[in-house]
């Protein structure tokens, strides 16, 4: 039987790529040749290399919103980006490519375009990236997250379908999470997850309202690469990595608190999870601020507390996790009742019918 080609991009941040790798994981490798086109030196390569799917390197450039020199340099590496993308999609011959966006994303879309291959695009924050903003024009299909976020593109292409999150986040065990950590069941297990890189702030006032907080919780801190505090090693109810992979299941099912930053796909994962969250969103001084609409939209809906990193204080974090704690059963039930739908299976789905 000749297999069918799916080609998968996006790049950028681990957001525009797990979300791919969760779909990858879920297709027949009997029935699909599935590659990959990311950036040359882009945190994707290295995550896709590491699941062994063939990667194919492009030209990229930053796509801006403000006026900067290099937007001069940037508009020749997207050129030659589209040159390269078109060659390597000519040489695949895939029969649909799925995108999550980031700036690698553009050149693949468009090259897709010129040569008549169907593209999906997935668009997980509230409002969408230039990148697909600019993509949706090339797309036949655009999947949203939030129903907010369809007002943003033409009604005949979008579907909102939640966001795909990888089956794996379920499976784990919260007996050897808690065997993992050292932790008993005396005291609740809070999460700390700042990110890929970690955050400063965030990292800085946990660690000083530690004391405080290993008497009301068992600590696990996801600190970010180079963010570990020789210190801290071996301090009672608190445990640091820079990364979790393989134990991360295990981790969240044993979880009853969550501290994150607002990022779309790790949300929308501790909802699935019915865990109750503190949200700190990255500030619109770090990003274009989807993440504070992200966390205001979980908010509203009764999912999470959301704290503001300008108001990110010792006193004002042990006051909103005493404020998730008083109610966590009334956050677990507003988890319950939301319909969130298989985004996964509707996108393996789509594909399948577009092929």
């Amino acid at each position: 039987m000749t297999k069918k080609t799916i080609v998968f991009t996006g790049g950028g941040t681990a957001g525009h790529v797990t979300p791919n790798i969760a779909i990858i994981n879920e297709m027949d490798k009997r029935e699909w040749d599935i590659q990959y086109i990311g950036s040359k030196k882009g945190i994707e390569k290295e995550l896709i290399e590491n699941i062994d799917i063939p990667y194919h390197s492009i030209s990229s450039g930053k796509l801006r919103r403000y006026i900067d020199f290099e937007n001069v340099k940037d508009v020749f590496r997207v050129l030659k980006g589209c040159i390269d993308a078109r060659r390597t999609l000519k040489k695949l011959r895939p029969n649909v490519i799925f995108s999550k966006g980031g700036f690698v994303s553009v050149p693949v879309i468009v090259a897709a375009k010129s040569l008549k291959i169907p593209t999906f695009i997935h668009e997980s924050d509230m409002t969408p990236g230039l990148a697909n903003k600019i993509s949706q024009r090339f797309a036949t299909k655009v999947f949203t997250s939030f129903e907010e976020t369809a007002n943003f593109f033409p009604a005949s292409k979008v579907q909102v379908i939640g966001s795909p999150i990888r089956k794996g986040i379920f499976a784990g065990s919260a007996d050897k999470g808690r065997e993992f950590l050292g932790f008993d069941r005396k005291l609740p297990i809070l999460t700390i997850m700042g990110g890929s890189l970690g955050s400063k702030k965030i990292n800085e006032v946990v660690r000083g309202t530690l004391d405080e907080l290993t008497k009301k919780y068992q600590v696990i801190h996801l600190c970010g690469k180079n963010n570990l505090d020789p210190d801290l090693e071996g301090k009672k109810g608190y445990k640091q990595f820079e990364y979790v992979n393989d134990e991360l299941p295990d981790i969240l099912a044993a979880t009853d608190f969550v501290l994150t930053r607002g990022g779309s796909n790790a949300i929308f994962e501790f909802l699935a999870l019915k865990i109750p969250m503190l949200i700190i969103p990255l500030s619109k001084r770090q990003s274009r601020g989807d993440q504070i609409l992200n966390a205001n939209s979980f908010a509203e809906k009764g999912y999470a507390v959301k704290l503001e990193e300008e108001d990110l204080n010792n006193e004002s974090l042990l006051d909103q996790l005493n404020e998730i704690g008083k109610n966590r059963g009334q956050f677990v039930q507003s988890m319950d009742e939301s319909r969130q739908s298989e985004a996964l299976d509707i996108i393996i789905e789509e594909i399948e019918k577009q092929s």
